[in-house]
């Protein structure tokens, strides 16, 4: 090979954290990336004689990770940030979100809130997630205006509501979603049926059929409370974990989100099947949902990821508070100290989930041939200081501030804290906006408010 060899970029960092193999931390590296793709991670000195980048980037004091993966959110619901606090999960369902979206979730709704949703995230270091809302068009289109990488939820639920007339509807206009931008390289698609309590034995049937045929992820909210355990008991005779499995629901593509309520069995289906499980520390603790068994699911094998679920109900797309909250709530559940170290936090933060949402071989890891999925993180604050052991800075010491920069597929989408896609003070107009919209229609259905 004649040397050098020309490349797109050249990043130079005092740590690179690729997260495969566990662990491992290569000081004074650098990674060569061209055409969106790492094409290799190497000491540095050997990487300056060895590319010629139109672009180098030195971070002499920053750790070099793989972007973080947010395997739960309702991107959207950043619109509602802060609208309903302090309540038990079905209050606040029935009584304020439901009622909040009927009235003003739309196509522009979904635009703005993914669009204030994807800031937030990319200047916390995340670079993909996965989407469960309602118009995941708009969704999808807000995505694209940031550079990110989204896995979009194709929700089914058994009731009407602006964006689909039934569950039909809903698995018509998600196909259609998925024929469009199916070979995208930023997108990719999961079947998204809300909940047990939601969706009808005949349409998680047709849910199944369709993910079977297509090879597509099955991304649901189950065993979240205990008031669903038990009124699934109520109607269908079984606990719902057992319910999906008599329909044929439970396996390798199933993403069951919080899974904080589980019995010993359940545990053991869940790692014969294969199955994967989204923890949301956060908004299980915020929700007072309970906190979810996550050493006894690490110690069978299963494949757990984190998510931050939605800004209403966590109030923070926050990936390095989920996986602080993971490590410690570990800890003390399981009376372990050595319970979910900090690599294994990291791992759930970026692999764990890549592989659940079927992108293991091109995101969540630093290796080369896969996407140049990157962030930054700035070790120069006196916070930080001093560092023994980076990886243990990142779950127990550093936050999003900490991120500086963020790269997808190559392309710099945060510098120096800087969004390079969006624009704040217009995310800014809009949030505002659309709290105006929804104060005054809380105002207008509020009978003592005279209105």
């Amino acid at each position: 090979m004649a040397y050098p060899v020309k490349i797109d970029t050249l990043l130079e960092a005092r740590w690179i954290i690729p997260v495969e193999p566990n662990g491992m931390v290569l000081r004074d590296h650098a990674i060569a990336i061209d055409k969106g793709l790492i094409q290799a991670i190497l000491p540095a000195a050997e990487a300056q004689s060895r590319f010629s980048p139109s672009e180098r980037v030195v971070l002499g004091n920053h750790a070099l990770i793989p972007g973080l993966v947010n395997l739960h959110i309702h991107a959207a619901m950043s619109l509602m940030r802060g609208m309903a606090d302090d309540l038990p999960l079905m209050e606040w369902l029935h009584n304020h979100i439901w009622p909040a979206e009927t009235r003003h979730v739309d196509a522009g709704f979904v635009f703005d809130g993914t669009r204030l949703a994807c800031a937030e995230m990319l200047r916390g270091g995340i670079t993909c997630f996965n989407d469960m809302y309602f118009f995941p068009e708009a969704s999808a289109e807000a995505v694209l205006a940031s550079g990110m990488r989204a896995a979009m939820g194709m929700i089914i639920i058994d009731f009407p509501t602006a964006y689909a007339s039934d569950a039909d509807d809903y698995l018509a206009k998600g196909l259609a979603l998925r024929d469009k931008y199916n070979h995208h390289p930023l997108l990719s698609f999961c079947f998204a049926p809300h909940a047990p309590y939601t969706v009808s034995d005949k349409v998680f049937a047709s849910v199944l059929t369709y993910a079977e045929q297509l090879d597509l992820p099955v991304h649901i909210h189950l065993h979240e409370t205990d008031d669903e355990i038990t009124n699934g008991l109520k109607t269908t005779g079984v606990r719902p974990i057992e319910r999906l499995h008599k329909l044929g629901l439970l396996g390798p593509n199933l993403i069951a989100v919080h899974m904080v309520h589980l019995n010993s069995d359940e545990i053991g289906l869940m790692a014969q099947q294969g199955c994967s499980v989204a923890h949301c520390p956060s908004s299980n603790l915020k929700l007072a949902s309970g906190l979810a068994p996550i050493a006894a699911l690490l110690d069978k094998g299963i494949n757990v990821g984190l998510g931050t679920d939605g800004a209403a109900s966590n109030n923070r797309l926050d990936m390095f508070e989920e996986m602080r909250f993971a490590a410690l709530l570990a800890k003390g559940r399981s009376g372990r100290a050595d319970t979910l170290p900090a690599w294994q936090a990291l791992q759930m933060a970026t692999l764990n989930g890549a592989k659940a949402l079927g992108l293991g071989a091109l995101t969540g890891s630093l290796i080369a041939g896969k996407a140049a999925d990157i962030t930054a993180v700035d070790f120069s604050s006196l916070e930080l200081a001093p560092c023994y052991d980076p990886v243990s800075h990142l779950v127990y010491a550093a936050g999003r501030e900490h991120v500086s920069h963020v790269w997808v597929n190559g392309k710099m989408l945060l510098e120096d804290g800087e969004l390079t896609t969006l624009n704040e003070q217009e995310l800014l107009l809009r949030a505002e906006f659309w709290r105006d919209q929804i104060t005054d229609g809380m105002k207008f259905n509020d009978p003592e408010s005279g209105s």
